[in-house]
């Protein structure tokens, strides 16, 4: 029992020094900090990684691009594509916690940020008629000498690039987020995460320990997430 409470303290410990760096992309700060005049992304404003001027480039629809990556090759996204996709690049550029996914040859990058599969599902559904040209976001374009993107191939709907939203999530960022197998210990790109995450985290400290460790912290996070479902709800009838 002490072994084990020694261990946890010293991933959390880890983990929270981990937590107060951002990755170091282009447009990454150095450390996350307060951007209280963010336009967009201002789920991570109280504790931002990337600076609020960025922002301004996804606050106005249609969006155009993201840092020097046309989202409209193959026509304007539509409203609900759009909005699921700046979900994704919020993350990447502005959250403190993708740090904890940092791919392990590339800091800039990150690696199996696991992904609630109602999430994929919804993000498929909300995609699924609009078009694209390339399968892999990261790799799959053309560059010209200004580091702008062009399609190499002919543009094609999501659903015929994707099979459903496991395959899309999967491939469009390349190796960057996988699916869950859980309902919980995972990421739905809103409030929720916070609660998620602290889960997601003691469970990695148990990996080598039993699965009826890793069932435990399954429930605790379902009962948690309840929970706050509740308060939410409760809140939102006191406010009419």
């Amino acid at each position: 029992m002490l072994r084990f409470a020694i261990t946890l303290l010293a991933v959390l410990t880890s983990s929270t020094c981990q937590k107060h760096g951002c990755l170091e992309g282009d447009t990454h700060k150095l450390k996350p900090g307060p951007e209280p005049k963010m336009q967009e992304c201002t789920l991570y404003s109280k504790f931002s990684c990337c600076y609020a001027d960025f922002t301004e480039q996804l606050a106005h629809s249609p969006v155009i691009k993201a840092g020097d990556s046309y989202w409209n090759r193959c026509g304007q996204l539509s409203k609900s594509c759009e909005d699921f996709t700046k979900k994704i690049e919020c993350f990447y550029r502005c959250s403190p916690d993708a740090a904890y996914w940092t791919h392990p040859n590339d800091t800039a990058a990150i690696q199996a940020v696991p992904l609630c599969q109602s999430f994929c599902d919804d993000w498929y559904e909300a995609c699924k008629d609009d078009s694209i040209c390339v399968r892999n976001w990261l790799t799959d374009w053309e560059w010209d000498k200004n580091g702008e993107n062009h399609c190499k191939d002919k543009c094609i709907p999501y659903h015929e690039m994707y099979a459903n939203g496991t395959d899309m999530c999967q491939s469009m960022w390349g190796k960057s987020f996988k699916v869950s197998e859980s309902s919980c210990l995972c990421l739905q790109m809103n409030k929720k995460d916070s609660i998620a995450i602290k889960y997601i985290l003691s469970k990695s400290s148990e990996e080598s320990s039993s699965s009826s460790s890793s069932s435990s912290e399954e429930h605790a996070c379902q009962k948690k997430l309840l929970k706050f479902e509740k308060l939410k709800q409760k809140e939102g009838e006191q406010s009419r």
